[in-house]
């Protein structure tokens, strides 16, 4: 384990005494690739934690909904303004 921390602290020494454009590429080169992995490794874990704790996949499955029954009606303008009963929103 020594090794290996003294090995990251001599990279990061190597990278801080650079310049800041190399720096900066030094950075871009080893930093984008490992942000896609970690994305794309907690895409998949998240995915499939949620597979799993989602009802739609479970042993017992909600029933399909029926279609709305007042889909089919279509009321003329003044028809649907006469049948709608006003509600009160509170805002003054």
């Amino acid at each position: 384990m020594h090794r290996i921390a003294g090995w990251w602290d001599g990279f990061e020494l190597w990278v801080a005494g650079l310049p800041f454009i190399p720096q900066f590429l030094v950075v871009l080169v080893g930093m984008v690739p490992i942000s896609f992995a970690i994305a794309y490794g907690l895409d998949r874990v998240l995915r499939a934690v949620l597979r799993v704790l989602d009802r739609r996949y479970g042993a017992h499955s909600a029933p399909p909904r029926p279609a709305p029954a007042a889909a089919a009606a279509v009321l003329e303008p003044g028809q649907a303004a006469a049948d709608r009963t006003p509600v009160q929103s509170g805002a003054r």
